[in-house]
This record gives structure tokens, sequence and C-alpha cells, in this order.
């Protein structure tokens, strides 16, 4: 007589996998439909429909390639590189997770668990490459902020599979898969270093290369609907939880620290760019976009500390990150380069700026007592400690990351679209940036009133 069937492995855990599912879904929404509708309601009018198309069809892009080649690039084995220390430890040998073992098979980062940082996983690896897929995702979307109004569809269809593979897949490696950055107890929690300050520094290369709007849409950049603003930046703030919350790959006590720090940091910068408003832009008055601004500003700040710091020092991050960022957006823009660079939705400053402070100063508040993984035994609780609790050093490792990140990023970027520069141009005629959505794609966000008249009196013959 046969046995009952089990529907678990012994490994798996119904919670943890539920919950990195979730994340998964929560992070997935921040993209399509979140940031879809954030830029769809920030851009022009004649352009929200070429935003939302770049924003669905970035996302696609880039899980095809995840599932071929891409993830075991970022979480696999390391690939032997040149010579020794970071090109030695670099990136991951290509492979696909289409198998029935890359599905179901119980998860494992090969790197990370040679070096021991972390507990075995407790669901399998479908739930791992969808997770770690939705980072992914994301990235290229942020950047896409940088350029919007100007970058031909197919310059995009092109490029964003190359940087997804050729940068994105380094970055993730170093940091998060057991590479060198990883290996010399670099923190970045969720994302600062690896998505935030290469969507800011990839999106400022791009906006340089491919060159401005047209100096009328430059001249005249206000949005087109402010409530899509809010309804797309309402769902980025609250899918930030599975965001931070999913990257202890553990529902445990770690997982919701980070998803009340993530919120907490959030409200804070929020609130400081609103004050600094008030006080100290050039027309004193609180703006909701300002507000949005410091809302970006917080979940990118707290995005590499989420786990590692206590309430107190999540404050802390989402006042300095916000000040420095609202100091830069309004004079540093001034000044070279970052006034001759057209960076249409400012991503090197929401982004860039504040991803690379929120990592350094993870290297300050870092709390030991922040336990991300509880020891057993013999074996110490795994926590990290920041400069203000006893390790200096966690700066300029912090640093050190950060300014590799950047280095690598802004040339590879620039490399790849030359490349892609040389089979079909970066940039849309101007004759077709004069028009907006109906040029590119014969659609507009909403059809003239012209349009919906004649088609309502084609439904009424049809119907006579």
């Amino acid at each position: 007589m046969l046995g009952a069937l089990v529907p678990y492995q012994h490994w798996l855990s119904s919670g943890d996998n539920t919950w990195q599912l979730v994340a998964g879904v929560l992070v997935g929404l921040m993209s399509i439909p979140g940031l879809a509708v954030l830029y769809g309601g920030l851009v022009q009018k004649k352009w929200a429909v070429n935003t939302m198309f770049m924003a669905f069809t970035g996302f696609s892009l880039v899980l095809v390639c995840w599932v071929l080649f891409s993830f075991k690039m970022g979480f696999g084995n390391s690939w032997t590189g040149v010579g020794h220390g970071i090109f030695h430890n670099f990136i991951g040998k290509p492979g696909t997770v289409l198998s029935h073992e890359g599905l179901q098979s119980q998860a494992n980062i090969p790197q990370v668990s040679g070096i021991g940082s972390m507990p075995p996983f407790r669901f399998p690896m479908s739930s791992l490459v969808w997770f770690q897929f939705v980072f992914a995702g994301i990235t290229p979307l942020l950047f896409l902020g940088s350029v919007l109004g100007r970058m031909s569809v197919k310059a995009w269809m092109l490029f964003v599979p190359l940087w997804s593979t050729f940068v994105y897949t380094v970055n993730a490696f170093l940091l998060w898969g057991g590479g060198y950055w990883a290996q010399k107890g670099a923190l970045d929690f969720s994302g600062g270093y690896v998505i935030h300050l290469a969507a800011g520094t990839s999106g400022f290369v791009a906006a340089a290369v491919i060159g401005p709007r047209l100096k009328r849409d430059r001249e005249h950049a206000v949005p087109n609907n402010l409530l899509l603003v809010a309804v797309g930046a309402g769902i980025v703030w609250l899918g930030w939880s599975g965001f931070n919350g999913g990257d202890p790959y553990f529902a445990g006590a770690d997982a919701a620290a980070a998803v009340l720090n993530t919120n907490l940091c959030t409200a804070t910068a929020l609130l400081t760019w609103v004050i600094l408003d008030m006080v100290a832009s050039p027309m004193k008055k609180p703006t909701f976009l300002g507000a949005i601004n410091g809302m970006i500003v917080g979940l990118v700040g707290i995005t590499p500390a989420a786990g590692y710091v206590d309430g107190f020092g999540a404050m802390m991050i989402g006042v300095i990150d916000c000040v420095i960022v609202f100091f830069a957006w309004y004079y540093l823009s001034k000044i070279r380069p970052f006034n001759k660079v057209d960076d249409a939705l400012g991503v090197v400053y929401t982004h860039g700026i504040a991803g690379f402070f929120g990592g350094i100063l993870t290297g300050f508040f870092a709390d030991p007592t922040m336990i991300v993984y509880v020891g057993t035994g013999k074996t110490p609780a795994a926590s990290s400690a920041g400069l203000f609790f006893g390790h200096p050093w966690q700066v300029m490792i912090q640093l050190f990351a950060a300014l590799t990140i950047i280095g690598y990023d802004a040339v590879v970027t620039f490399i790849l679209l030359k490349v892609v520069g040389l089979i079909t141009p970066l940039r849309m005629p101007d004759e077709v940036l004069e028009i907006g959505d109906a040029a590119v794609h014969d659609e507009e966000v909403i059809p003239p009133e012209t349009l919906g008249r004649m088609a309502s009196a084609s439904v009424s013959y049809e119907n006579s």
C-alpha cells in the first residue's frame, strides 16, 4: 500500500516560501504598474504611452534573459577571471534555470554558501529566481527616467538585455552573489548600490550620450497628471516593503524590522523634504512633487541599511540623506557636468546620490545588536557593525564598493550605448520628438475628443 503523498520537501518552510513569493510580487508591482504609472504621470502627456511601453517591455526583456543565462551570472558559481582580487571573483558562469532542478530543488547561492554567510534556504530555486528577477527587472526601469522623451524604442530593446547581462549581473555578483565585495564585508541589504547607485550612474551616462530632449519640452516639463503620480508613488512606497522585507530570505524578525525601518525612513525623509521646501527652496512653498522626491530618497536611502540598522538609525538616514539630495537637487544641478546633462526625472539625484549616501551611512549606523541570522550553540549570530558601533573601517569598505559600481557601470554603459548606436540610432528624430506617442506608437494616452466622437458615431451607425 502506498503511503500518503506529501506536498512539501523536508527542507521547505511554507511560511518562508510564501513570504518570498509575496515579497517578489510586491516588488514586481513597483515596476508594473507602479513605475509605469508614476513616470507616465510625471512626463508630458505626449510621452505617457511611450513611457508605459518602455516599462512593460523592459521588464519582459529582463525576465527572458534572467532565466536563460543572467541569473547564474549574478548568483551562480564564480567564472574565474583574470589574475587575482576583484577580477578573479567578478561574475558567475551563465546558465539556464528552466530545468526541473532549476525550478524545484532547494534554493542555493553557491558562492555565498561557500563563505558561510547565511543559513540554508527553506524554499525552492524558482522562488529565489523570481525574487531576484524583480530586482533585476526594476533597475532598467529606474534609469529609464533619465532618458524619457527621446530614446528610440529599438535602441531601448537592444540596450536593456545588454545592460542587464554585462552590468547588473556583475553588480549583483560582486555584492550579493558571494563575489569580491561580498567577501570583503560590504553591506548592501537590498540594492542601494546594486540597483539605485547603478541606475543613477547608468541613467546619467545614457542621458549624456543620447543628448537632451527638445528645448521646448525641457522648458515645459510639467507633469500631465498628479493623480497618477500619487497612485504610482503609493504603489512604489508600499511595494518597497517586499523590496527590503524579502531580502533576509526568511520570514523572521529581521524581515519585520526591515519593513518597519523602510516605512519609518521614508516618512521621515518625506517630511524632511517638505520642511526644506518651505524654508530653503527658491519658492518657499511645500509641493507634492517635493514630497514624492523625499519619499523616493527615503526608500532608496534605507535600502542598503534596512535590516542592519535600528529604528533611530533608519530615521537618521532619512533626514541626512534627504538633506544631501535636496541641496544637490537645487544647487549641484547648476554646475558641470550636471547642468549639461538632461536627466529627465533627476534619477542621478533621487537614486544615484541617495543610494550612494545611503550605503555610506550604513557604514556609520549598522548596529551589531540587529541580528540578521540567529546563531546556534558556538556559532555567533550574524550581524554587522558600523563606525558608531566600533567598526570604523566599514565606512571605507562601503566607499570603495560604491566607487567600483560607479566606475564599472559608467564605462560599460558608455560602451554598450556606442555599440547599440552602431546598429540603430539611439535617439528618435526631432520631427518624431515634436509629436510624441502618436508618431511612435500610433496611440495616445487620452485620444483627442474628435476621435472619441467619431468612434461613438461609428458604433451608433453599426447598431442602427
